[in-house]
């Protein structure tokens, strides 16, 4: 039998919690994302994109924010860390529950650099990144371009770039968090396949090396390793580092090594090994832990 009454009930009721989802929905994605915007970079010598995230009230207040430049992995680009690791999902989140400040996060397509100059300086990506690219986004965005509101952040190759960034330059950064990062310790380079090496390492490191003569002055001046030992343990006294890897991840002993070296030389750091492989699960599930690692910086204690 047909009861009016109750119909109305289930309706209101329906109604009610479409309501409720489609807040718990919008408070979660206020943020705006522009995808493959361009930077015209002399360095490069060609025009180089990017994505940026901005925060849900950047459109409607006057204020500067704090800045995270967030890398991508080898053979990925600036859109990934959107696509595949759903950052901006993550930051609307952790943003409206008032777990990181809003902030704006820049994703830069680093190809297959590994984010340095290679061996023979036809690719100046470090410098384009450290020259052009940093002071463009901080004058183009409202940024507060000030080490204690920047911060990086990135997955293997970009987790390498991020480590070398920040070990080489931490009078720039006030945090940075490495997942997965593809350090290349003596062990790893000289013993990994001659295909593998020429294919993805030579055009970095150099062609036409094997074995030890792979350990060049190149490899030295940029293995986190080395950088660390030359810039020593008080030039890290004002960078928060956090490192997190999977524990069945190819890179693990070599994350694990890096863990290692920096206790032995005393620099203060944050070491994470979780049940993971390389994989974007594992990276869609580090990004909020590493997010807030960062933010925590950007606060006045």
């Amino acid at each position: 039998m047909y009861k009016p009454d109750i119909m109305k009930k289930h309706i209101a009721i329906l109604s009610f919690m479409l309501l409720i989802t489609v807040a718990s929905f919008s408070q979660y994605t206020r943020g705006t994302v522009q995808e493959s915007l361009t930077i015209d970079s002399e360095i490069l010598g060609k025009e180089v994109k990017y994505t940026v995230y901005l925060p849900f009230d950047y459109e409607t207040s006057t204020r500067y924010y704090p800045v995270v430049y967030l890398l991508h992995g080898y053979g990925d680009n600036d859109m990934g860390w959107m696509q595949f690791g759903e950052a901006h999902l993550v930051a609307d989140e952790l943003i409206a529950k008032r777990e990181i400040p809003p902030m704006i996060l820049v994703m830069p397509d680093g190809g297959t650099s590994f984010y340095i100059n290679n061996f023979d300086n036809s690719i100046r990506y470090e410098d384009f990144f450290v020259q052009e690219f940093m002071p463009f986004i901080e004058k183009t965005y409202r940024i507060r371009s000030e080490k204690r509101y920047r911060g990086i952040s990135g997955l293997s190759m970009g987790g390498y770039g991020t480590l070398s960034f920040a070990l080489k330059y931490p009078e720039k950064f006030a945090a940075c968090a490495a997942f997965s990062a593809a350090i290349f310790s003596e062990d790893y380079l000289t013993t990994v396949t001659e295909d593998k090496y020429d294919l993805v390492y030579a055009p970095v490191w150099g062609p036409d090396r094997d074995g030890d003569e792979r350990l060049t002055t190149h490899y030295r001046k940029n293995n986190p390793f080395d950088v660390t030992k030359e810039q020593g343990k008080e030039a890290y006294n004002n960078l928060r580092i956090f490192i997190d890897c999977g524990d069945d991840d190819f890179l693990t002993n070599d994350n694990c090594r890096l863990h290692i070296h920096l206790n032995e030389m005393g620099i203060k750091h944050e070491f994470r090994m979780r049940d993971g492989v390389h994989s974007w699960p594992y990276w869609r599930a580090a990004l909020p832990v590493g997010l807030k690692f960062i933010g925590e910086s950007f606060h006045q204690f």
